[in-house]
């Protein structure tokens, strides 16, 4: 099978890991063998988290969504960040935090696991205290460790390993957005998620009431047709 980016291919990854005999795991216990730690590490985009989540609650696939409380391109406590944290709650699926070193504050929002972002290979494997730490021992080991980091997998594209059962467990890492979004390369994927959260900006946009119609307003400051409370004040 080809082993492009994208949800066909990720489909037939689980559909793999079903054939060599995984089952999903969290991180509230040590690896045992059969074990397949599904995570996933969300660094822009919600959408296309929820995307993936449910495809994965489709097949009856529980995965680790590690979301981040610092990020630059979403916001957990916006209107979409509580949704977003419940359907995956919902779907069956757990929620670690996605850290930006040295903030490893957990809240309610959060299983106590964190998965550091960009980690410094010198530290990454340090123990964190209250929580799992995914690049620690004994959940962290090369052999047993595949990503798909900047679109190109470490070691190659595992699913012809998990339909033949090689590993006796393995961590794997994936980040929605390289599999939601098309592109032959990072940068062409990364070009399509822009394009697809301009549609989304547009929405949000609409949704607070900012003129999109290009036309302007020809009501004065305060008028009864300015549309909104904080029109009608001029702000």
């Amino acid at each position: 099978m080809p082993c492009a980016f994208d949800l066909a291919h990720y489909g037939e990854l689980l559909d793999a890991a079903r054939v060599g005999g995984y089952r999903w795991a969290f991180f509230d216990r040590e690896p045992e063998p059969g074990d397949l730690f599904l995570r996933h590490d969300v660094d822009m985009s919600l959408e296309a988290m929820l995307a993936l989540a449910e495809l994965e609650a489709e097949r009856g696939v529980g995965a680790t969504y590690f979301l981040m409380t610092r990020s630059q391109f979403y916001n957990l406590d916006s209107r979409d960040g509580p949704p977003a944290i419940a359907r995956l709650r919902e779907l069956g699926h757990r929620v670690g935090l996605h850290a930006v070193a040295p903030d490893t504050a957990l809240d309610e929002r959060f299983d106590p696991v964190v998965a550091w972002h960009t980690p410094d290979a010198e530290t990454m494997s340090e123990p964190i205290a209250g929580a799992v730490n995914p690049y620690a021992p004994p959940w962290f080991d090369r052999e047993r460790y595949r990503s798909d980091s900047n679109q190109q997998w470490r070691g190659g594209c595992p699913h012809e390993q998990l339909a033949a059962g090689v590993y006796d467990w393995l961590q794997l890492l994936i980040h929605p957005e390289i599999w939601v979004f098309p592109g032959a390369t990072m940068r062409d994927t990364m070009l399509a998620l822009i394009d697809a959260e301009r549609e989304v900006m547009l929405r949000k946009m609409a949704d607070n009431r900012v003129d999109l119609s290009g036309e302007g307003s020809t009501e004065p400051p305060g008028s009864a047709g300015a549309g909104s409370a904080g029109a009608e004040a001029g702000i």
